[in-house]
């Protein structure tokens, strides 16, 4: 089979990051408390790329690749959360001092 078959069927295949977790006959226990890239895109209301930007620049929330799925623990996501509240509040008060 040519090389540009195989990757041509490759493609076609559906991609498991496209898949959420929110299913409960497809989410384990295991992993009930991950947001996909996808979900977390949707709740914080930004594209995937920006998560996508954000982890490469390593100023995003923290994550955990499983194969080619990225998954986002909640109790890591809200610690992000805090953190930038936190970092801005600091940064304003830095400003202020004289």
């Amino acid at each position: 089979m040519p090389l540009l078959a195989i990757g041509a069927s490759f493609a076609m295949e559906p991609s498991m990051s496209t898949q959420p977790l929110s299913n409960p006959d497809q989410r384990s226990p295991l992993l009930s408390g991950m947001y996909t890239r996808q979900q977390l895109a949707a709740e914080l209301g930004f594209t995937c790329d920006t998560l996508c930007r954000w982890e490469a620049r390593q100023i995003g929330p923290p994550c955990t690749r499983i194969g080619r799925r990225v998954l986002y623990r909640r109790d890591a996501v809200e610690a992000w959360i805090l953190e930038q509240e936190n970092a801005r509040a600091n940064r304003a008060r830095r400003g202020n001092r004289r």
